[in-house]
């Protein structure tokens, strides 16, 4: 029994069909079954080519910047950002918290400690589906989005210029990416706030999502989306822009050999300790908007001169600030890691380090 070359199929080889060849027809037989009636049995050759199973296509590749290759950026995005924030929902619990109300939560381990007494190991994980929902959704938009913007600014700037300001392509392609991806946020980013600050106001998105609307309406989800637009852009364009240029360093200044002589663990492991210091200065620029966010969803018919004048100006930048900045690296890094990872594992390249101009690379297929 055959196998394919470096997959061993359990389907045996000779059902396997590349293409529907015509057979000549058997006059003889067919004569006999006209004059008794009486068909033949079939033959195994017969039975083989009735039910012949197309071979797979062995080492297919995803073409740059096809159709294909925005789906797999996108489902990339959804596993990197769902997941992760997911996973980090105990500690995104304790810096609402902690904006909301630092006189009963004024640290991280006091923070944790009154909502262990408070609602036991459950309460750590309120608001866990909003969370995965809206940032799964956000993901898809961020990375899919991210990724054709990248290529449309860079074609109209053309390879030369590309070369020269890719940064600034990197910074436009993302925060155009994240104008969408915070509408697509915004209303789970609301409930979830809700679900966190106001114990009792809901168990998570099932009555959470109906209770929100009832009380200030549907365009009441979107009340935060300005701000949110305010903590996202900037993070998304630090995210990206910084990525791509700590990455493209590593590789030139860091690693001894070109990036396609690395090994696929090593390019991982760039693409995570990449994004864990990106995600430091997301954290860092997008801050204050964080605070205001959380503010403006947690309070009823709350304005941004209110929470301005109730956190003051030093508490707007650094309230929550080292929480969010360990929450915020390991997360852009987890990030960074899983897309890249679902990258390499649907033929695709990593993110960073070789930047060919996109009206190139469109016309090469992806090398893994």
């Amino acid at each position: 029994m055959a196998f394919p070359s470096d997959r061993q199929s359990l389907i045996p080889s000779f059902l396997y069909s590349t293409s529907f060849v015509s057979r000549p027809l058997n006059l003889d037989q067919t004569a006999r079954n006209s004059a008794t009636g009486i068909r033949e049995p079939p033959s195994v050759s017969e039975i083989g080519q009735k039910f012949m199973i197309p071979a797979p296509a062995e080492n297919k590749k995803i073409e740059m910047y096809s159709p294909q290759f925005y789906a797999a950026c996108t489902f990339g995005g959804i596993l990197s950002c769902g997941l992760t924030h997911m996973t980090v929902t105990p500690l995104d619990l304790v810096k609402c918290n902690m904006q909301i109300d630092p006189a009963k939560y004024k640290s991280i381990s006091s923070g944790f400690g009154v909502l262990l007494k408070e609602q036991g190991f459950k309460g750590f994980f309120r608001g866990w589906v909003p969370t995965l929902l809206g940032y799964s959704a956000q993901g898809a938009c961020k990375f899919g989005f991210y990724e054709f913007f990248k290529k449309y600014y860079g074609d109209l700037a053309g390879p030369e210029n590309f070369s020269k300001y890719k940064t600034l392509i990197y910074l436009a392609g993302s925060a155009s990416a994240e104008v969408i991806a915070d509408i697509a946020l915004c209303p789970f980013e609301a409930v979830k706030v809700r679900v966190q600050t106001q114990p009792g106001f809901a168990r998570g998105m099932s009555d959470g999502f109906p209770k929100f609307v009832k009380s200030e309406g549907a365009l009441g989800l979107y009340k935060g989306l300005v701000p949110l637009w305010g903590r996202q852009i900037p993070y998304t364009m630090m995210k990206f822009a910084s990525f791509e240029t700590i990455v493209e360093l590593i590789y030139k200044h860091a690693v001894p050999i070109p990036k396609n002589e690395c090994s696929k663990p090593t390019q991982l492991g760039i693409s995570f300790a990449g994004g864990y210091v990106a995600g430091v200065f997301c954290a860092i620029v997008s801050h204050p908007a964080d605070n205001l966010v959380s503010f403006l969803n947690n309070a009823k018919d709350a304005s941004v001169g209110d929470a301005v004048k109730k956190l003051g100006l030093w508490g707007l930048f650094t309230r929550g600030l080292p929480l969010r900045i360990v929450m915020i690296g390991t997360l852009t890094g987890a990030q960074w890691g899983i897309y890249d990872a679902f990258k390499v594992f649907v033929g695709l390249p990593t993110t960073g380090g070789v930047t060919p101009a996109p009206a190139a690379a469109a016309i090469e297929p992806a090398k893994a």
